[in-house]
């Protein structure tokens, strides 16, 4: 069983045991955490009904706080010497999925 939940405005295949990383949540580290979910998928049952789905809730605990990829931004204008050069890294939050509530 697996579901497609909403998490830091994307949207993640997760299913109970995954870690995933999601942008940052402010929540210490050993908290529990619910996500909405978008989509359900049970074996063959796929439930995408909205008024099923209002009663499913995927839980996860916080892991820890992490620094995602940095991405480097660079700017470069030919044969006027101008250079601009900026870096940029995201805080995300590790969560663990612990379980999907609500399928019937």
């Amino acid at each position: 069983m697996y579901a497609i939940v909403k998490a830091g405005g994307r949207q993640e295949k997760v299913a109970v045991g995954d870690t995933v990383f999601v942008d940052r949540i402010d929540a210490a580290a050993g908290s529990t955490v619910t996500f909405p979910a978008v989509l359900v998928v049970d074996g063959a049952a796929v439930t995408s009904d909205p008024k099923l789905l209002s009663g499913v809730k995927v839980t996860g605990e916080v892991v820890a706080e992490v620094k995602g990829p940095k991405i480097h931004i660079l700017r470069y204008k030919n044969k006027t010497g101008y250079r601009r050069r900026q870096g940029f890294r995201s805080k995300n939050t590790r969560v663990k999925i612990t379980a999907i509530n609500g399928v019937k």
